[in-house]
């Protein structure tokens, strides 16, 4: 394919960045320019809920100049996404509304768990280099103006993700209200940041020594590129200098941050290389680090310099085809999933056979419900969680199940994504709307019903083949023919159970797709 243009645009907490970037199929992914203005848009968003006039002036202002940038390099793409500033304000349609008449540039907004992901394949663009420290026990701390996200690996499996209200603009903003001097002002933001990283290690730690910490963020990682930098502060010896970009000594790193406060502040703002403006963010963001490293016993600190930009733009280069994904990226999403079930006391048995039963259904009725590979991923975490909800109640499953889906972030999922999977397994228990009430209730469109409608008939259908929960049905083919989805299976098991009780779940999944399933044994099976 010819080279293409394309521009990848993030508006942030404290600045907007835009990154223009050449996609290829000889040289793969090349920046191009970046520019960056700053704006702080999280301070009144995270204070009144709101963005005012004045700030909307200012986003299209910026975004107007970055429209002559663009077109200056010949730009032909460009996807521009808001992240938690705008995110979290109460008038965002009407900022977005505003911005798109103005400036002519649509702006989406990301869920938390949209955004975090993008962050975390910009750090796969680095390839062998991030699959190897995954090897080890990981944490990518992703450090935004509003929250903290860190996510686990271990074995190069995802293991959780939570996410912190703790960003570096939250925090400052907390603690400037209570107007205390320099001295206490380090203790107090780690104490802000202790009293929920406690919570996070009794939760999620369980004394586990995390070696590696891989930091995204926008005020300590600009610092921990720039090898002179590190040399002169004293966060890498002239003896270390041949460590790799990026990476530090936790020892040296916590080691530097408390002699930070000794020196003043436009003498530290010239030795990091920094505007003096961003050294309050800067020190907080390094406290925050300091503090998670302490409490998983951290070894080394790397800063691989990514950005959201990377990230949308590696996303698009991945549809393009221009780059080849080295890193597995839905496992990590079921792995997650798996984890959550875990959590639950799900029965992981049980939900591998119904995923199985459910994927194969899927498969053998591709031209008859019309959904692709991303509603085939949503099935497979559906599956996963399909029995959640038990630990909270037996009686009421299906609620159940969908509050904890609702209330727990999957990342890689969008919010509408995590909806239809908690919507999907909620009716594999209950009635599915049909009343205009009822509807207005579940909040989902026409296009969201559908998918959820054929996502909930396979699951019944697979859930029903398993029903006295001794997964007699390991051993099955799906064959479609004609009005039938044939079921044959191989067991010798007694399967009455299953075979008496399939007959509403058939019927729902006949009134759905038109195809009546029909389960049989194999010749020559009793």
């Amino acid at each position: 394919m010819a080279a293409e243009v394309c521009a990848a645009i993030d508006v942030g907490s404290y600045e907007i960045s835009m990154k223009i970037y050449e996609l290829g199929a000889r040289k793969g992914v090349r920046e191009l320019d970046h520019v960056r203005s700053r704006i702080d848009l999280g301070s009144e968003s995270y204070a009144t809920g709101r963005l005012g006039t004045g700030h909307v002036n200012e986003i299209c202002g910026i975004l107007n100049e970055f429209c002559s940038v663009m077109k200056t390099w010949g730009v032909t793409k460009v996807r521009a996404c808001a992240t938690s500033a705008v995110r979290e304000s109460r008038n965002r349609a009407v900022v977005l509304e505003q911005i798109e008449k103005r400036t002519g540039i649509r702006v989406e907004i990301l869920s938390n768990s949209e955004q975090r992901f993008l962050d975390y394949k910009a750090i796969a663009l680095k390839g062998t280099e991030f699959e190897k420290t995954i090897e080890e026990p990981t944490a990518i701390v992703d450090i935004g103006g509003g929250s903290v996200q860190i996510s686990l690996f271990d074995r190069d499996k995802l293991i959780t993700t939570q996410n912190l209200r703790m960003g570096v603009l939250r925090l400052r903003e907390r603690v400037n209200q209570m107007g205390i001097g320099t001295r206490k002002y380090a203790a107090l933001v780690c104490e802000l940041i202790h009293a929920q990283l406690s919570v996070y290690a009794r939760m999620y730690l369980h004394d586990r020594v995390i070696p590696n910490i891989i930091i995204v963020d926008d005020y300590i990682s600009p610092i921990l590129q720039k090898k002179k930098t590190l040399i002169e502060s004293g966060l890498i010896g002239e003896e270390h200098a041949d460590l790799p970009q990026g990476v530090v000594s936790a020892e040296r790193f916590i080691g530097f941050l408390a002699s930070v406060p000794t020196e003043s502040q436009v003498s530290n703002a010239r030795n990091l290389g920094i505007p003096l403006e961003n050294l309050p963010l800067v020190y907080i963001s390094g406290l925050i680090i300091k503090c998670i490293a302490e409490v998983m016993h951290t070894e080394t600190i790397w800063a691989p310099g990514v950005t959201l930009c990377d990230g949308i733009v590696y996303e698009y280069a991945q549809k393009r085809k221009v780059l080849a994904t080295q890193h597995d990226f839905e496992q990590d999403i079921i792995a997650s999933a798996y984890h959550i079930s875990g959590r639950y006391k799900g029965n992981r048995k049980r939900s591998e056979l119904i995923g199985s039963l459910s994927l194969g259904i899927f498969d053998c009725m591709k031209k008859i419900h019309g959904l692709g590979k991303r509603e085939r991923l949503l099935i497979q975490i559906a599956a996963i969680l399909h029995d959640c909800g038990k630990y909270i109640s037996m009686m009421n499953l299906g609620e159940s199940s969908y509050s904890i889906i609702m209330s727990t972030e999957i990342i890689g999922l969008s919010h509408r994504e995590r909806q239809i999977v908690a919507e999907a397994v909620r009716y594999i228990y209950m009635a599915f709307p049909e009343s205009a009430e009822e509807e207005s209730r579940s909040e989902m469109d026409d296009e969201m019903r559908m998918t959820v409608l054929k996502l909930t008939a396979i699951l019944r259908v697979a859930s029903g083949l398993d029903r006295s929960h001794m997964r007699k049905l390991t051993d099955t083919d799906f064959h479609l023919k004609d009005e039938e989805l044939l079921i044959t299976t191989s067991t010798t098991e007694d399967i009455t159970l299953e075979k008496e009780l399939f007959g509403t779940r058939a019927a729902f999944f006949e009134e759905v797709f038109g195809v009546r399933p029909i389960i049989r044994r194999k010749r020559g099976m009793k």
